[in-house]
């Protein structure tokens, strides 16, 4: 009878961790160029077949090894996020940057202890300094495809094309550097709506299909009506486990209070 509490309790385990998951992505909805997560997580039969299967371990015979500790339930998994784009909204600044479809702009990040490096970025949302160099909202260099800091003259009127040029006057100034990857399991969030590479990671140019919009931004793809839905149904399954631990903690109450009488 424990079994089923344990069970009932990864349930509730897994649900908080979707409820988790959900409620950021609903925080992040208004965020320019934010993906939204996902969760996955592992039956209890199917992670016994794996391994029942792995003979990895042990022999055969009376030498293999036995399945060890029985937890039946649900066992959670690696959350992910999907790169999926989202829409275009139309702003006019000149600065705010969109990308149609994958890639991503690279930015130099400053860390506090002023150690600088490479991330990337979907939130075209950039401004120019007093000095005239194009920078994030948080004042992080965006780079050109040398990866140089970009500097424009802020009296002159800009251009930024399909291509990411940038002109003024006629005349090209820069070229935004855009950088895709060839697997995308590769890439974790940073924060500050910003990525960065893990070990194994392949970059590569943006396909032919990527252009750059100037005057929009990307909005996250988070569906609010999606995600409420989802919140919905995990709060119901929640309390669903919820009532199960309840009803064994009952049971339990009169085997040893009751029945132990006898």
């Amino acid at each position: 009878m424990l079994k089923g509490l344990y069970t009932a309790y990864t349930g509730m385990l897994n649900q908080q961790n979707r409820m988790d998951i959900m409620t950021n992505n609903l925080a992040n909805a208004d965020t320019t160029g934010y993906k939204k997560e996902g969760a996955t997580s592992q039956a209890f039969d199917s992670v016994m077949a794996v391994k029942i299967k792995d003979v990895t371990e042990g022999g055969s015979g009376a030498n293999a090894r036995r399945l060890g500790y029985v937890a039946p339930g649900v066992k959670i998994g690696e959350n992910y996020t999907d790169y999926s784009e989202g829409s275009l909204r139309e702003t006019g600044n000149t600065y705010d940057l969109a990308l149609t479809d994958a890639g991503f702009f690279n930015i130099e990040f400053t860390n506090k202890a002023g150690e600088t490096s490479t991330k990337y970025t979907r939130d075209g949302n950039f401004t120019l300094t007093t000095g005239g160099y194009l920078v994030t909202q948080d004042g992080d260099f965006v780079l050109g495809t040398n990866g140089q800091h970009i500097r424009l003259n802020p009296l002159l009127e800009t251009s930024i094309n399909e291509n990411g040029v940038i002109s003024q006057n006629g005349t090209t100034v820069a070229t935004l550097r855009l950088t895709d990857f060839a697997d995308y399991d590769y890439l974790e969030k940073y924060g500050e709506n910003l990525y960065q590479t893990i070990e194994g990671a392949t970059t590569q140019a943006v396909n032919a299909n990527t252009q750059v919009y100037s005057g929009y931004l990307e909005s996250s793809n988070v569906s609010v009506v999606n995600e409420m839905v989802n919140m919905i149904s995990i709060a119901r399954d929640y309390e669903s486990n919820q009532k199960l631990v309840q009803t064994y903690d009952s049971s339990l109450d009169v085997t040893v209070n009751q029945l132990g009488k006898v």
